[in-house]
């Protein structure tokens, strides 16, 4: 039997310096839903959990065109709240996909992407939002793009003595949005999960537009290829397909025990069209 000790620091200052006293024998507990299995299957054996409830990281606030969104927000906020899905219904879409009610009452933002799983929702989601994670350490705060943070498997950037706070997210008011995503049962990871995100400009072409796929490498992927054949240009079902298409190619999946690259691949290119599809339809109902 692995035992380990237990803290549970009242403040962030605090928490920090115990992160950094102790470094790689702690692990951080915030829902659980990510370490607790670790836990259980031995993939993970910290010698001091660091409980961080009770720190005041679950506000949301919304400022003209930014939403930040603390990192112990739960999931079940994400799906539940009408402030976030007013701000960001991207949000909302991508949180009721994950798992299940369990799940989604006890995992938070931060654990889902520190966790940095590169099958899951959030992740994904943050890096088509082209969100800004605030990361704090006992030497003080920096500032990282959701791009730049995951950096391979279930790692990013995120060091052992540092903690992260908030999620600030640059609204792209008025564009139509959709995840798509195909699991094995509901609520399991994703074999290949789209986000896809669509403005339109007054003439009804795109202006602005993410790609991004779950499930497809060892990080959230963009697709700049598909992106570009998409600005500036009507976005007609042909040319819906023809960016769908430059996506699957532009992939580089992995086999795993599930299911084949080819698969995977395919799959990418029908859930990218479908994302797409639906993004441009919601884009035009909100013009």
């Amino acid at each position: 039997m692995h035992t380990f000790e237990y803290m549970a620091p009242p403040s962030i200052d605090e928490t920090l310096d115990v992160l950094a006293e102790r470094r790689d024998d702690a692990k951080v507990l915030a829902g659980g839903q990510s370490l607790v299995p670790l836990l259980n299957y031995r993939l993970a054996r910290p010698r001091v959990v660091v409980d961080v409830n009770a720190l005041p990281l679950d506000r949301v606030s919304v400022a003209g065109d930014r939403l930040r969104i603390g990192a112990l927000t739960r999931h079940a906020t994400l799906e539940e709240s009408t402030e976030l899905a007013r701000a960001c219904p991207l949000l909302r879409e991508a949180a009721a996909l994950i798992g299940n009610v369990r799940v989604r009452t006890l995992g938070t933002l931060g654990g889902s992407l520190a966790h940095a799983d590169p099958a899951a929702e959030l992740p994904m989601a943050m890096v088509a939002l082209d969100a800004r994670f605030d990361v704090a350490g006992r030497g003080g705060r920096r500032t990282v793009a959701a791009r730049d943070f995951f950096t391979g498997y279930l790692t990013s950037v995120l060091a052992p003595d540092e903690l992260l706070v908030d999620v600030e997210i640059p609204l792209l008011r008025g564009a139509g949005w959709a995840v798509e995503e195909l699991s094995r049962r509901a609520g399991d990871f994703a074999i290949v999960a789209v986000t896809a995100l669509i403005h339109l400009d007054a003439r009804g072409r795109v202006d602005d537009v993410r790609i991004a796929f779950g499930g497809v490498g060892p990080t959230p992927v963009r697709v700049a290829v598909a992106e570009d054949l998409l600005l500036g240009a009507e976005p007609t079902p042909e040319r819906l397909g023809e960016a769908a298409d430059a996506a699957r190619d532009a992939l580089s999946p992995e086999s795993d025990a599930f299911v084949s690259a080819a698969y995977r691949r395919l799959l990418a290119g029908v859930l990218a069209r479908r994302a797409l599809t639906r993004a441009v339809t919601r884009a035009m109902e909100i013009r």
